[in-house]
């Protein structure tokens, strides 16, 4: 079986964790293919190589010296290959860079903070190094020219048995280098799994997989041992992410099962994503718990709202119009709410609520501020009647007045509004009864 191995910037921060991956690649010999971010903080205050590359963009940009800031990022990889005695010339090859970068495009200038990372650690490891911009083919509008991408990584596993590739950055045919979003190692990771048909894609970092709520409001939360894509979707839009969402994508279509691993912590089991499960083995009713504050919800009201066609897109087109993304359309007979980020009105809402009097002309129109957004997801919640009742229940108890409800179509997440206040009370009071403890036995395969 094949294993691609990627390990995030925490994981290649220095020498040390240069170490702690050297045992974790030799330790198996299924993981042949590896790829490495940037390297990352090595202290709470320090910088990312990525963030330090984006600001000698910056300096170019505004024609300020950045002679000071290029040797800081020289000297991080110096360090590393004398600790390691590695024979890697960074001075010479650095130097190069720094001498010509004022004629780089930015992109090229960001991308060699993984291609320097991946340079050193091939050496470590004793891999042969490929560069992304021979193999990762973009097309000029950004996406990935799967066919292409597929032919040439295919081409070098089959050349030479294993490889250490950078993670971010491609190419286009012509040879221009493009990056992913932030965070686009991941999604690397997960096109080369794809292309060389990998039994699982590895994904290593700084924490032992997902957690079943913030570790910020519940203490010691549980970790969840496997989640499947939805409903890594479904906490990751909450905020609880360990992975870069796109990456799910290129795995998900092969069915390739993706592992969140803690480098720091090899032994830990950590998170599997994956759709399966084995028959009769318990798996708790609950997965985990998210939430963010600081929502907003606009309410309209007017009589028979359901026989005016097309009352709510013209609703929905005033945010629209205003470049504001909606987040929940909660709806009753008469009436229906728009949920939307505090943040993203705050300099609009009059003139959202103006608008909305001047195009529907309803009854009432009535803003709630200070709304928190708290989402409940568990694929087994459907095999159990009565779950979200008791979990009304459970916050009624407390007296948490829930404003809003809405639960996803798949039945696998339930979006409750309650009052920032109780934000943190209201997650507390779900964990302690729900999330922690209760277990459902699957009968059969997970659909």
């Amino acid at each position: 079986m094949i294993k691609v191995a990627k390990f995030g910037g925490s994981s290649v921060a220095d020498a040390e964790q240069f170490r702690k991956v050297k045992s974790i690649v030799g330790s198996d010999p299924e993981r042949r293919f590896v790829v490495v971010s940037a390297s990352g903080r090595r202290f709470p205050q320090d910088n990312k190589v990525t963030d330090l590359l984006l600001l000698v963009n910056a300096h170019i940009e505004y024609h300020v010296d950045c002679t000071a800031l290029l040797s800081d990022i020289q000297a991080r990889y110096q360090d590393i290959a004398d600790e390691l005695e590695l024979s890697y010339p960074v001075a010479e090859r650095f130097g190069e860079f720094a001498a010509q970068v004022k004629g780089f495009s930015p992109e090229y200038v960001v991308s060699r903070g993984e291609w320097f990372t991946g340079q050193l650690m091939a050496e470590y490891l004793d891999l042969p190094f490929v560069d992304a911009a021979e193999v990762i083919v973009f097309h000029h509008d950004g996406s990935v020219d799967m066919e292409r991408t597929a032919m040439r990584l295919r081409d070098r596993a089959t050349r030479l048995g294993s490889f250490l590739l950078p993670g971010f950055y491609g190419a286009t045919v012509d040879g221009s280098i493009k990056l992913f979003q932030r965070g686009g190692g991941d999604i690397t990771g997960a096109i080369l799994a794809r292309c060389l048909d990998a039994g699982v894609y590895e994904n290593w970092t700084d924490v032992s997989g997902f957690l079943a709520a913030d570790p910020r409001v519940v203490d010691h939360p549980r970790s969840i041992h496997r989640i499947t894509y939805d409903e890594m979707r479904e906490l990751s839009y909450m905020g609880a992410s360990v992975l870069q969402e796109e990456a799910i994508f290129p795995v998900r279509e092969t069915n390739i099962p993706i592992q969140i691993k803690n480098t720091n912590d090899p032994d830990a089991k950590g998170t599997i994503i994956r759709e399966t499960a084995e028959e009769h083995v318990k798996e708790h009713l609950i997965t985990g718990i998210a939430g963010k504050r600081d929502f907003m919800a606009i309410h309209v009201q007017r009589a028979h709202i359901s026989n005016d066609v097309g009352y709510l897109r013209r609703a929905l087109s005033v945010f629209e119009k205003y470049g504001v993304s909606v987040e929940h359309v909660p709806t009753g007979v008469d009436s229906f709410g728009v949920v939307v980020n505090g943040a993203d009105v705050k300099d609009s809402i009059y003139s959202i609520v103006n608008e909305l009097q001047h195009e529907l002309e309803p009854d009432s129109i009535n803003v709630v501020d200070s709304l928190a957004l708290i989402s409940v997801v568990g694929r087994n919640m459907s095999r159990r009647a009565g779950t979200s009742g008791r979990i009304f229940g459970c916050l009624g108890e407390a007296g948490i007045n829930i404003r809003m409800i809405t639960q996803s179509s798949q039945e696998i997440s339930i979006i409750m509004g309650v009052n920032n206040a109780d934000f943190e009370r209201a997650i507390q009071c779900i964990y302690d009864r729900f999330v922690d403890g209760e277990m459902v036995e699957m009968p059969q395969l997970a659909q």
